[in-house]
C-alpha cells in the first residue's frame, strides 16, 4: 500500500501542477486574443468615431442662425417663407446626421438633440412675433439678435461637449 502511495502521490502532484500550468497558459492566451481583438477593433472604430464627431460639429455649425440665414434667405422672401425654409433646413441637416448617435455618448447626443430642438423653438418663437407677410429680413434680424444675446446657447454647449469628449477619448 505504501509503495502505491509513493508512486500515486508524486504522479498526482505532477498531474495537478501540469493542469494548473496549462490552465494558466490557456487563460493568458485567451486574454492576449481578446486584447488583440480589441486593439484591432479600436483601430477600425477610432476613425469612424472621429468622423462622427466631425459631422456633428458640422451639423451644429450649419444650423447656427447666422449660417442658416445666409444660405436659406432669398430676396423678396416673406417671414413665413423664411420660417418654413429654416425649419426644413434644420430638420434636414439633423435627419441627415441621425446615424452619428451610434458613435458618440448618450450625453453628447442629448446635447446635440437639445440644440436642434431649441433652435426650432427659437425660429418658431421669433416667427410668431413677426407679421407673416413682412420681409424676411425682420425675422432674420430678430433671430440673429436673440441668438447672439444668449450667454451660452445650447449649440455652444453641444459643441463644447463634443470637443471635450474627443479630448477625453485621446487622453
Amino acid at each position: 500500500m505504501i509503495e502505491v502511495l509513493t508512486i500515486v502521490f508524486p504522479a498526482l502532484l505532477v498531474l495537478l501542477t501540469a493542469y494548473l500550468l496549462i490552465d494558466k497558459l490557456l487563460r493568458n492566451e485567451e486574454k492576449r486574443r481578446k486584447f488583440e481583438f480589441s486593439m484591432k477593433n479600436q483601430s477600425i472604430i477610432t476613425p469612424i468615431r472621429l468622423r462622427a464627431y466631425e459631422r456633428l460639429v458640422l451639423l451644429l455649425e450649419r444650423t447656427s442662425p447666422s449660417w442658416l440665414i445666409l444660405n436659406v434667405a432669398k430676396p423678396h422672401m416673406t417671414n413665413m417663407e423664411l420660417q418654413t425654409q429654416l425649419l426644413a433646413s434644420i430638420r434636414q441637416e439633423f435627419n441627415h446626421n441621425l446615424s452619428q448617435q451610434i458613435y458618440v455618448s448618450k450625453e453628447a447626443w442629448l446635447f446635440v438633440r437639445t440644440a436642434q430642438e431649441s433652435l426650432l423653438r427659437l425660429v418658431n418663437t421669433c416667427s410668431a412675433s413677426c407679421n407673416p407677410a413682412d420681409s424676411a429680413t425682420v425675422l432674420a434680424e430678430m433671430l440673429i439678435q436673440v441668438f447672439s444675446e444668449s450667454e451660452q446657447t445650447p449649440t455652444e454647449m453641444a459643441l463644447e461637449k463634443l470637443k471635450n469628449e474627443v479630448k477625453q477619448y485621446f487622453q
